[in-house]
């Protein structure tokens, strides 16, 4: 089955760029100018990924994933694209529920091969048992996660890293492990992304005692169980 993009630019010729080059590797794709528009074409086509720009005419992007989040129970992956590349631009885009950003100008097959990662974590999680550590819950075949009984909303990428840090709880993992188990990226992804995604995960989950996920110092980070 063909992936549906939503490609949301307001550049012509970058859009159109992207659009042709996205159909020409075998997506289908719907592009839109505005916020406006993009709010209206995810709910009519329902896309498998948004290709969001964050400088918009009407509301940028941030706004879009926002609205979306509230909007929609399950919405889809969201990949920024834009000029803004500065470390707080590239936190509120994680913290707004985004999968990946890119920043331009970027290279097209590095970009076709992010789209193809994240959809391909989004779509190949095989449900298993219940992965319970103390009182955190992931349920993968639901794919909700609960702490202390109550409901932690996360992202698809959100959930695949909790995922991967539970499957290996007391096991210290480098950002580069993470990289591949997480993102599988196999043309050497930006590590700093991983960091950015452990604070927000922090910040959603782990805001009680006792602290679940901690740093190792120049190795990488893992998931500790409480003590009895």
């Amino acid at each position: 089955m063909t992936e549906h993009l939503l490609v949301v630019e307001d550049d012509t010729t970058l859009r159109e760029l992207l659009s042709a080059s996205l159909r020409l590797v075998g997506f289908t794709v719907t592009p839109v100018t505005t916020g406006t528009e993009a709010l209206t074409a995810v709910q009519q086509v329902r896309p498998d990924l948004i290709v969001l720009d964050v400088m918009l005419p009407d509301f940028d992007g941030f706004e879009v994933a926002r609205r979306l989040r509230h909007a929609l129970p399950g919405p889809p992956p969201v990949l920024f694209l834009t000029a803004r590349d500065a470390a707080e631009d590239r936190i509120n885009g994680l913290t707004v529920g985004g999968d990946d950003y890119v920043t331009k100008p970027f290279n097209l097959e590095e970009l076709i091969l992010r789209i193809r990662a994240i959809l391909r974590r989004v779509s190949g999680q095989q449900p298993d048992g219940q992965l319970v550590i103390g009182d955190l819950t992931l349920d993968p075949e639901s794919r909700q996660v609960t702490r202390a009984g109550h409901t932690v909303p996360l992202s698809p990428t959100e959930f695949n890293l909790l995922r991967v840090l539970m499957e290996h709880a007391g096991q210290v993992l480098s950002k580069e492990q993470l990289l591949d188990l997480v993102w599988h990226y196999d043309f050497g992804g930006d590590d700093s992304i991983v960091a950015s995604y452990v604070s927000y995960l922090r910040r959603k989950m782990d805001t009680r005692e006792p602290k679940l996920i901690h740093t190792v110092r120049g190795t990488g980070y893992m998931l500790r169980r409480p003590q009895p």
